[in-house]
Parts: C-alpha cells; sequence; structure tokens
C-alpha cells in the first residue's frame, strides 16, 4: 500500500458497497479503486497510472461502467453516513465552489445596433473616468 490508497478501515466501508462483474474473473476492486483515486487525486492521464493498479484500461474502464451506474455517489454517500455515524463529520464547513462562466463562441460575433453600441461604449468611458478619478456619479 502506497500514500493515498485505502487503509484496511476505509476498505471495510468501501467493499460492500462495490459491485461485482455479472461474468468473467472477480477483479481485484481495491487495486481498481486506489487506481481511481490516484487518478483524480494527482491529475495525471489515465495511460500515466502507476503498474501497481493493473491496466489504465481496465481501471479507467471500471471507472466509466462506476461512474454511469452511480456506484460513486452510492460511495459518497455511505463515507458521509459512516463519517457521521462516528462523530466525525462537520457539514458546516464544507464548501465547493466549481464555478466557471463563460461566453458562447457564437457570442463572439453578436450583432448590435450601431446606437445601442455607441451607448454602450460611453457609458463604459464615463465610468472608466470616473473609477480613474476617484469620484462618484451625480
Amino acid at each position: 500500500m502506497t500514500r493515498g490508497d485505502l487503509t484496511d478501515d476505509e476498505w471495510t466501508v468501501f467493499e460492500p458497497l462495490l459491485p461485482l462483474g455479472e461474468r468473467g474473473p472477480i477483479p481485484n476492486l481495491r487495486r481498481l479503486v486506489n487506481g481511481v483515486m490516484w487518478r483524480f487525486r494527482t491529475g495525471g492521464p489515465w495511460r500515466d497510472m502507476p503498474e501497481r493498479y493493473g491496466p489504465w484500461s481496465t481501471v479507467y474502464g471500471r471507472f466509466h461502467l462506476w461512474a454511469r451506474s452511480g456506484v460513486f455517489q452510492t460511495l459518497m454517500e455511505a463515507v458521509i453516513a459512516e463519517a457521521a455515524a462516528r462523530g466525525q463529520a462537520d457539514l458546516d464547513l464544507v464548501s465547493v465552489d466549481s464555478t466557471v462562466a463563460r461566453a458562447h463562441h457564437h457570442a463572439a460575433g453578436m450583432a448590435v445596433d450601431a446606437e445601442l453600441l455607441d451607448a454602450l461604449e460611453k457609458a463604459v468611458a464615463k465610468e472608466k473616468g470616473l473609477h480613474q478619478r476617484d469620484r462618484t456619479p451625480k
């Protein structure tokens, strides 16, 4: 086990929640979960995954299958419930923000009425002038 891999206690929470395949040999699920965690912990490409987690394509395939079927949502809920049962969860401190605001590529060529564009440019110039002189509008 390397740094970042699941401990035995963590694995006891995860193991019963992971689905087994319908056919073929039973994979080493712990190794697959550790591989997925490596990928998202490091941000490295799937193809650069260390060999100790198995073939990258196998780990990716299992990740993709589990993501579509809701396994990770179930795992997250179980881990939060387990932490709450142990008195180790303080969800008041959780805050996640991943806001991204982008204009659509079609917005680059937006057609604006000439009079409206002129009025907008004058308003921006006036606002810039007020901020540069540290004045407020009257």
